[in-house]
């Protein structure tokens, strides 16, 4: 079945057992997720730094400590249907595995954090072009200059993703993704991407660069990964995060996050 055509339940099932370069592109009219995983002590200061920081942090939900399901994966298994995770201790990347289930305790609060591949099929089904999976990539995600509002523990700087638009559809692409607040809405930023820290759009610092089009302005929209940034700055005793691009596919259809 082609991966657009898949429903999510059957998606999160491949995704126990065979990893993906990116979910971009799978289920298409259900919205993608983010994951950030911690311990209970710092649940409360993360739900604070999402409140302050909605545009890279917007929250689809959370788990109870302990839980591992929740009716946006219903019989799915937050610490299995994801292709690929990554474990941080006190900031340092430890481990890439397939399954988490092993670092997941009774006291561990899963946050899903809403993801820009939602509003991909939006902007497809108006024709503006999305590079990444027409190319076959992973979005290229890059670190910027600009600072999240700090909350407790947590402080960092903001992650963006970047989507190459035809200069004569970038509004059109700023309108439809703005309709869509819960899954980091409009863009942050339009053009120079010097002016946000970025100083090379070929260097990545997540996902993959993609090649730019002749007549297309580089778009910025903030990043669900900006939690694992916050994650290497800030340092919490271990972090379980989904791999960048590589997301969960829930249950909640695309259209659910749309406003008028």
């Amino acid at each position: 079945m082609q991966p657009a055509f898949m429903p999510p339940a059957q998606a999160r099932a491949l995704f126990r057992t065979t990893d993906v370069a990116t979910t971009a592109g799978f289920s298409a009219g259900y919205a993608q997720a983010n994951l950030i995983a911690l311990d209970k002590k710092y649940a409360f200061d993360f739900l604070l730094f999402a409140q302050r920081n909605p545009k890279p942090c917007p929250l689809l939900g959370v788990l109870e400590p302990g839980q591992v399901t929740s009716p946006l994966l219903a019989g799915g298994d937050i610490r299995t249907d994801i292709p690929s995770y990554r474990v941080f201790s006190h900031g340092s990347l430890i481990d890439e595995p397939s399954d988490a289930t092993s670092y997941w305790t009774d006291d561990t609060v899963a946050f899903l954090i809403g993801c820009s591949f939602t509003f991909e099929q939006a902007l497809l089904d108006n024709d503006v072009p999305v590079a990444h999976i027409e190319q076959g990539r992973n979005v290229p995600m890059y670190l910027t200059n600009i600072d999240c509002e700090p909350a407790g523990v947590f402080s960092g700087k903001m992650v963006v993703s970047m989507r190459p638009i035809p200069a004569s559809q970038v509004a059109d692409a700023v309108r439809i993704t703005s309709r869509y607040p819960a899954v980091h809405g409009a863009p942050v930023h339009v053009g120079e991407p010097a002016l946000i820290g970025i100083a090379d759009l070929d260097a990545s610092d997540f996902g993959e660069a993609v090649d730019i089009p002749a007549g297309t302005v580089p778009v910025f929209w903030a990043c669900g990964v900006t939690p694992q940034s916050i994650v290497m700055h800030s340092k919490p005793e271990l972090a379980i995060c989904h791999a960048p691009g590589k997301m969960l596919i829930t249950d909640a259809r695309d259209l659910t996050y749309q406003v008028p």
